[in-house]
């Protein structure tokens, strides 16, 4: 299979611990073992939204703000790259046609951010897009799309099972709401739509369930194409 792992700066490295972030270049050496395509997508976390409300208070733009993000998604990826014991560049992809070209000689790539506008959500879903991948699991601190935000609704409730048009409309809805948050954003659920991706959003503080996501047990929610 090729797949896609998309990891949340806060499931990575919540404090920049090395057993943490080893554990996470284990579990995708593991599937590269098994024989698997793997590229990854790092998301900032708390250092990027540290460094953002540093740079807001010094009076910069939203798109400075979205490339000081950018820049420590990339920090999170040199980590997670560093660690891997997988053949991998470990300085950080920075496109997705790099991306690819590197999963072309057999590397397994890694990714922070890309161009301010774009969150590292809909960076994964570009790239498993780009990839053609069979699979996209984002590793998120959530077990899972709940139909609001579980957060703000204590009647929230986990969908197992979505199609792709479905969760559109369910992150639609959940971002409309005033406060609330979406375990993966509205642009990214447009990709995975417009091509037919699978994905799979879970907890992925525990890294061992990406793999047994790959294996077919999904514990979260499981997004398949109508076809």
């Amino acid at each position: 299979m090729r797949i896609v792992v998309s990891i949340g700066g806060s499931v990575l490295a919540p404090d920049r611990s090395a057993e943490r972030v080893g554990a996470h270049a284990d579990t995708i050496d593991g599937l590269v073992a098994e024989g698997h395509d793997v590229a990854a997508v790092v998301g900032g976390g708390s250092v990027a939204r540290r460094y953002i409300e540093t740079a807001r208070q010094l009076g910069a733009t939203e798109y400075d703000l979205d490339a000081v993000g950018i820049d420590a998604t990339r920090l999170n990826a040199r980590l997670l790259a560093t660690a891997l014991d997988a053949p991998a560049d470990t300085d950080p992809v920075e496109s997705h046609e790099a991306a690819r070209a590197a999963v072309r000689r057999g590397e397994t790539a890694v990714m922070g951010g890309t161009v301010p506008g774009h969150t590292t959500d809909a960076v994964s879903a570009l790239l498993a897009e780009t990839l053609s991948a069979d699979l996209l699991v984002y590793a998120t601190s959530v077990d899972g799309v709940y139909s609001t935000d579980p957060d703000e609704d204590d009647a929230a409730v986990r969908h197992d099972h979505l199609t792709p048009g479905e969760l559109v409309d369910v992150i639609a809805s959940i971002e409309t709401a005033a406060g609330s948050q979406a375990p993966v954003d509205l642009l990214a659920a447009k990709v995975i739509e417009r091509s037919g991706l699978r994905a799979v959003v879970l907890d992925g503080t525990d890294p061992s369930r990406v793999t047994d996501a790959v294996a077919g047990d999904v514990d979260g929610t499981d997004v398949v194409p109508d076809d």
